[in-house]
């Protein structure tokens, strides 16, 4: 049946990120699914989502760590196998943004932006990679990249730059693993309704130039990433390798 093929049957997912918004509904639907899922927090504590995940049965561990940290990927990565014993999804959700003129940009605000959005998907990935290909697992990485992997972006150019590093770095690891059975994929979300959007939602100007552009006609919700990352961390999509899928209310399309 076509619909087994999208059950998670007790697969060990690792969301980062998930304390809130997409990270958190992202954890919800792989629960859901059937997988037992690994919740990280970068400075906030994910114990609201896995208590949301335990409410209906389901099985959630609660992690911390400031993946501005080069240790961090590798100490998540541990905790994860020593509570469950396996990783066959990894979600690299975590993310952050800076804003300013490029000219008044901070090579602080650089780094920081670069080692949460992108060196982190590396190390992490790199780390649960090896722990499938050393057992000879199949399994699945989605990392969430942006609009601005193909769009520049105004003020935000370490954003534009990282997540335009998320969707190459896909394709490239995607290229290494195939053969191994490990598929990897990203979704590139749309203007969502979450924190690192609150502003332009808050700004009456930017927030109708938005919502004209988009032809659905309204923000994203977190839960409009469900679907997407179900297909992508499932069997559904066994022969999809180093695709972006755009998640936008059709913005890309316009």
């Amino acid at each position: 049946m076509i619909l087994d093929q999208f059950k998670l049957q007790k697969g060990v997912a690792l969301v980062t990120g998930a304390s809130a918004g997409l990270g958190a509904a992202i954890a919800v639907a792989l629960a859901e699914a059937g997988a037992q899922v690994a919740c990280h927090g970068n400075t906030r504590s994910p114990e609201s989502t896995c208590d949301r995940i335990a409410s209906t049965g389901g099985v959630a561990h609660a992690l911390t760590g400031d993946l501005a940290h080069p240790e961090t990927p590798r100490k998540l990565v541990a905790q994860t196998l020593e509570r469950f014993g396996r990783i066959d999804i990894l979600i690299n959700n975590a993310g952050t943004i800076r804003r300013a003129p490029a000219v008044d940009y901070s090579d602080e605000d650089w780094t920081a932006v670069i080692e949460v959005n992108l060196t982190s998907v590396f190390r992490l990935s790199k780390l649960v990679g090896k722990h499938m290909i050393e057992n000879d697992r199949r399994g699945k990485i989605v990392n969430i990249a942006s609009l601005l992997s193909f769009q520049g972006g105004i003020t935000v150019p370490a954003y534009a730059a990282s997540k335009g590093g998320v969707a190459q770095l896909t394709k490239a690891l995607a290229n290494e693993w195939a053969k191994h059975g490990i598929n990897v994929n990203a979704i590139a979300p749309g203007y969502m309704r979450t924190t690192n959007t609150a502003a332009l939602q808050a700004d009456e100007t930017r927030n109708r130039q938005i919502l004209e552009r988009i032809p659905a006609g309204r923000w994203g919700e977190p839960e409009d990433l469900a679907g997407a990352v179900l297909f992508l961390s499932s069997s559904a999509s066994d022969y999809v390798n180093g695709h972006v899928l755009v998640v936008d209310g059709g913005w890309m399309g316009r």
